[in-house]
């Protein structure tokens, strides 16, 4: 199975939050990571990295919806 350099995602560095627990294999990307930095599978603390990724795509976070009464 040979895979050419066409099938290979595109990698670019990306911020990531990784777990400081060694035991621990836990990281999220920035752009996904809660405002508080605890880690989502042990609750330790977190600590900013890179790691070279694919990229993604974001969709925006839906706005909430205005009432009506408010146009």
């Amino acid at each position: 199975m040979a895979t050419s350099e066409e099938e290979k995602p595109k990698l670019k560095p990306t911020k990531i939050f990784k777990c400081k627990n060694p035991e621990c294999k836990a990281w999220v990307r920035d752009e996904f990571a809660a405002t508080e930095q605890a880690c989502p599978i042990c609750k330790g603390p977190m600590s900013r990295s890179m790691r070279h990724l694919p990229a993604v795509q974001n969709k925006p976070k839906p706005q909430p919806r205005k009432p009506k009464s408010d146009f």
